[in-house]
């Protein structure tokens, strides 16, 4: 017989398991809870003692800055020659031995560390490298030259001209004169024969000489404005013609005929030629140049012909386009330019002769 109050389930919920007999089963565990503090009882806190870092340490971290402001120091003093002096090579040197043997210490590591920051930031490579560009930026090279390194960049003339050749010369305003009377003859003649007008483009400009010592001369280069014809030249003979004209004005002045410089017989290689006037073959040059003086006159004329419809890879038309944005100069047409070297200024030829008297044997 089954007894039907054994077969249900004694719950307070329909299915529900059945609640664990009195005393729970036989076997079960229990986790026991870990004990209350007793109130009233201290706390006990432990003091971890804390690691001073050591004599080397301290060492290290000093020497690195006070090897950046020496460091600093000589760039101010002298750019970036002082620091790189074996000198300052020696002590980066002691100082790098030093932050080591503070990292290989275990109280001394943080500082060495440190101070190993520091000289990645500042040594002889960076501090070095901005010496050099504040040197390029302000033309400031002195360096640490001798005085005698000194006096010599500041020889007012130029190596290899002797004191009597610049005096005996014609000077800067002469020659910006003789120049100008030149080239209005060599304009009025073309524009008689063969009818031309011109255009000017540019300004005379002048700019000092080097004077061979690494120092800027007294003495300068003149540069005249360019004159250049309106009407384009392209005939190859036409432009022979207009060569033997200026001929005609130079002897009358006696200075040496036109000299091509468009030519191998200058002494140029046909490569570089044809790299620079657009072929070895002179009638198929995009630019004609010739060239003339009156030597030991200063004075240098140029004669340009620019044809840039004989250029059929179009960098010589780009090439004069650029430059008539640049200047306003036509883009073909033959032109008359103006060169001297060396020169020496009236208003400066007082100066030039005292201070060439501190120069004795240059």
């Amino acid at each position: 017989m089954v007894d039907e109050q054994r077969s249900r389930y004694l719950g307070g919920d329909q299915g529900a398991p059945p609640v664990p007999p009195p005393g729970g089963y036989h076997g079960a565990r229990r986790t026991a809870a870990a004990p209350a503090v007793p109130a009233g009882a201290e706390t006990v806190q432990i003091d971890v003692p804390k690691t001073k870092s050591n004599a080397l340490g301290w060492v290290a971290l000093v020497a690195s800055i006070l090897f950046a402001l020496i460091l600093f120091g000589a760039m101010i003093g002298g750019g970036a020659d002082p620091v790189y002096s074996v000198t300052v090579m020696v002590l980066q040197l002691i100082v790098a031995g030093l932050i080591i043997a503070a990292l290989l210490t275990t109280r001394g590591r943080m500082l060495g560390a440190i101070s190993l920051a520091i000289a990645l930031l500042f040594n002889m490579a960076t501090v070095g490298a901005v010496g050099a560009v504040v040197a390029s930026a302000t033309g400031s090279y002195d360096g640490v030259k001798s005085e005698a390194q000194k006096h010599e960049e500041a020889y007012p003339g130029v190596k290899g001209t002797s004191r009597g050749e610049v005096l005996s010369q014609p000077s800067l305003e002469q020659v910006q004169a003789n120049g100008d009377e030149l080239m209005t003859e060599i304009r009025a003649r073309l524009t008689d024969e063969f009818g031309y007008s011109w255009k000017q483009s540019g300004q005379p400009t002048t700019r000092h000489e080097r004077n061979g010592y690494g120092g800027e001369s007294m003495l300068q280069q003149y540069t005249s404005e360019q004159w250049t014809t309106v009407e384009p030249v392209r005939d190859n003979d036409r432009k022979r013609e207009i060569a033997a004209v200026i001929d005609e004005v130079l002897a009358e002045r006696d200075m040496y005929a036109l000299y091509p410089l468009n030519s191998s017989e200058s002494g140029i290689s046909s490569e570089m030629v044809a790299k620079l006037y657009g072929s070895a073959d002179i009638e198929e040059q995009h630019t004609w140049e010739w060239y003339s003086d009156a030597f030991p006159d200063p004075l240098m004329l140029y004669v340009d012909a620019f044809d840039p419809s004989k250029d059929p890879t179009g960098a010589a038309q780009a090439d004069r386009e650029a430059k008539h944005q640049a200047t306003g100069e036509p883009v073909e047409g033959v032109q008359l330019t103006i060169i001297a070297r060396e020169l020496l200024s009236e208003k400066d030829r007082a100066e030039f002769e005292q201070r060439m008297g501190e120069y004795p044997g240059f």
